[in-house]
């Protein structure tokens, strides 16, 4: 339903002024589907990202020492070649890492996280950290939910 449908008196005036100041960071935020909010919590959620990045705050990595390692650390067990250069290609447009490309024979393609990435990593970190300290809490809730 669009903001614009909404009305006043379908919310008790504490919630209907909750929700104003919802709509009113959506719409400075933007909710296209390039807009920079959606895209980097697309990220968050999306499958590789973030082991990715995990990854790459331990240092700089060579494209295929990063895949294997990848492979190695997630649940699913490999990433295929094209997602992976996806996921770096999305990485690097939003500035969370850095490719750097040395021409030797073969050319040697690093990834390195930017200090964007980085400040992102940081944050998440407290998520993180939440999410540790209300695993008893989350557990349950999971189990019940089915």
């Amino acid at each position: 339903m669009p903001a614009s449908h909404l009305k006043e008196s379908q919310f008790p005036p504490e919630q209907w002024a909750r929700l104003s100041v919802l709509i009113g960071q959506m719409q400075h935020d933007g909710v296209a589907r390039k807009e920079p909010m959606r895209e980097i919590f697309a990220r968050l959620g999306d499958r590789w990202s973030m082991l990715l990045l995990q990854i790459l705050r331990t240092g700089p990595m060579r494209s295929a020492t990063l895949r294997r390692v990848t492979g190695q650390l997630s649940a699913e067990g490999k990433i295929s070649q094209r997602i992976f250069t996806l996921q770096l290609r999305l990485l690097e447009q939003d500035g969370l890492i850095v490719r750097t490309v040395t021409p030797t024979v073969p050319i040697s393609v690093d990834y390195a996280l930017s200090p964007l990435g980085e400040g992102l990593l940081t944050e998440v970190d407290g998520v993180m950290n939440w999410i540790r300290a209300h695993l008893p809490e989350i557990q349950p809730a999971k189990s019940q939910a089915g």
